[in-house]
């Protein structure tokens, strides 16, 4: 059997599965041989069953066979650990053998990963035992307890380890602890020319990122990827009871952000609107929350940038003073959806260098355009707001001591800034922001902005309609943005993200719980009802916008728009007695 119309081997590019096979080995089994043992070594390879058939055997049962075409193997090298179920030939077979560090390269190509993750599914059925599912502790993937090893350890003792107990990670021993990665084996030892009897605790990453075991899978994986790691370990109290890597998740979740993460470096920008697009599909008709989504698109729009950032970099050489590329807006948010433009901006640690930051914006602005994340508006872009962080710090003290309502409407999207890529420090600016917040005259002008749009009710609390029509971002998100904005900033918060705002406000006594709590409730739910209605315009092949059918509704979505509504008019108009607005 020619291996190279089978899926998904004839969905790689001619040249890298020429070079595939070239690594392969033909092997020949009589019947009764043992191919992979069930709780025995992890494969070591991945399989293709070429002639014959064998069976997958659970215990002593039979629970399915393989016929020529079929891969095996690949559970075990996802999990690394012992496959779980065994491999038995049936009749006379032919395989071939591919190395496993070969299968780790086809990962980054996106039909090989569906592939394989749906094969994980149908071997996951075959066992009786379903896969955990997004709001699942993410502890139930911990599949061994953690390794430790000292920091004065070399990196030769932890390479040696990690290769004798199948593993990726060390975790290393210290108050705080740290972790050791094979990335950091690759990155910090071997690419800097570092000798094996270099301490672990010269290139371990110190201190540790962990979160809690009980914590929902879908808030293990945002967080990876927004930090872009591969291992995370997960504590019980204060003591650390397993790590997960990315393949425990690839393994739970066939479509992972991961997954997209991983293939950002090499993926076509043309493709990244499209590949992000399939993402958030996957994961809504999974049941994750919309502000959920946005925050993991987000943090894939963040790589997206630093790996321009990069390109940039190497095209023009290292940047002549630090820096930092900010985002705002809804990316600063991490509020992203599926139909958004850039917000973003440069600052500079001094000036005089126009012609290399000039060049440098236009590499990212561009690339994101080609991304199709499109050009902003109203001219929000690294290409035209460049400034030093001094000038940056008078400029917000401009808007924020002696504000023009109509500029500081345009502008308040600013206060949303975070830093996506560049070595340049915030806190100067952060500081700024938070002493202008205490002003007066700033709160005031940030409250008249709050009620600028104000959500379509008429007569009797009836929905008023455009063309039968709702704008969920002008009417409904925007105001819950604002007002959330407006009491972080009284309670001398720098949160960024909806939600947290509005929990910050409440802990601070600028809102009440009650209050903070409705506005949540109300944004998570006009969040989600864009984002379906968006997918499913995507679906149907038309124009995605912010807008939604008022008839297209649920009864229980109408009412449940209504009580949102009334909860913004109702703190719009608390707002507006509070600061005298009429």
């Amino acid at each position: 059997m020619d291996p190279r119309p089978l899926p998904p081997l004839n969905a790689l590019p001619e040249v890298e599965r020429e070079a595939l096979l070239k690594e392969a080995r033909a092997e020949e089994h009589p019947p009764g041989t043992f191919l992979l043992e069930q709780g025995g070594e992890p494969a070591q390879a991945l399989y293709l069953l070429l002639e014959g058939t064998a069976a997958l055997v659970d215990g002593e049962e039979e629970v399915g066979t393989l016929e020529a075409g079929e891969f095996f193997g690949f559970p075990s090298l996802l999990s690394r650990e012992p496959p779980s179920l065994s491999v038995v030939a049936k009749t006379p077979v032919k395989v071939l053998a591919f190395p496993k560090e070969a299968f780790q390269r086809l990962l980054a190509y996106p039909e090989v990963a569906r592939f394989f993750g749906q094969g994980l599914v149908e071997r996951v059925r075959l066992r009786l035992a379903p896969a955990p599912s997004l709001f699942s502790p993410v502890g139930q993937l911990v599949r061994r307890p953690p390794a430790f090893i000292p920091p004065s350890a070399t990196v030769e003792e932890a390479a040696r380890r990690m290769r004798q107990e199948g593993i990726s990670s060390l975790l290393v021993e210290g108050e705080p602890p740290g972790i050791l990665t094979d990335r950091d084996l690759r990155n910090r030892v071997l690419a800097e020319g570092r000798p094996p009897s270099t301490p672990v605790g010269e290139v371990m990453t110190a201190p540790l990122f962990s979160l809690p075991a009980e914590t929902p899978v879908y808030e293990a994986l945002a967080a990876m990827v927004e930090r872009g790691i591969h291992h995370l370990p997960l504590t019980k109290g204060e003591r650390v009871v397993g790590v997960v890597t990315h393949t425990d998740l690839l393994l739970n979740q066939a479509q992972s952000p991961l997954l997209l993460l991983r293939r950002i470096e090499r993926l076509e920008l043309e493709r990244y609107s499209l590949e992000v697009a399939s993402l958030v599909e996957g994961l809504f008709q999974r049941g994750l929350g919309g502000v959920e989504i946005g925050r993991v698109v987000a943090s894939l729009n963040d790589a997206l940038i630093r790996r321009l950032v990069r390109e940039a970099e190497a095209a023009l050489g290292p940047p002549p003073v630090a820096y930092a590329f900010l985002v705002f807006g809804s990316e600063g948010r991490r509020e992203q959806a599926l139909l958004t433009d850039q917000d973003n901006a440069l600052v500079l640690e001094q000036d005089g260098h126009e012609a290399y930051f000039q060049a440098l914006a236009e590499h990212v602005v561009g690339g994101l355009i080609r991304a199709g994340i499109p050009e902003c508006k109203g001219g929000y872009m690294a290409t035209r707001w460049r400034k030093t962080l001094p000038e940056w710090q008078e400029t917000f003290r401009r808007w924020m001591e002696a504000p023009e309502p109509q500029a500081l409407l345009e502008t308040q999207i600013f206060f949303d800034l975070r830093k996506a890529a560049g070595s340049l420090s915030l806190k100067p600016l952060e500081e700024t922001i938070l002493e202008g917040s205490r002003k007066g005259v700033f709160l005031y002008h940030l409250a008249q902005a709050s009620l600028e749009f104000r959500p379509p009710l008429g007569l009797f609390g009836r929905v008023r309609t455009e063309e039968g029509f709702v704008d969920l971002k002008r009417h409904a998100i925007a105001p819950i943005v604002a007002l959330a904005r407006l009491y972080a900033l009284m309670a001398g918060s720098l949160a960024k993200g909806t939600v947290e705002r509005l929990k910050a406000a409440a802990e601070g006594g600028t809102l009440s719980q009650e209050g903070a709590e409705r506005l949540e409730e109300a944004f998570r739910f006009f969040f989600a009802l864009r984002l379906r209605h968006q997918l499913r315009a995507l679906e149907r092949g038309g124009e995605v916008s912010n807008r939604a059918l008022w008839s297209s509704l649920s009864p229980g979505e109408r009412r449940k728009a209504l009580e949102g509504f009334r909860a913004i008019a109702e703190m719009q108009e608390s707002t507006a007695s509070r600061f005298q607005l009429r």
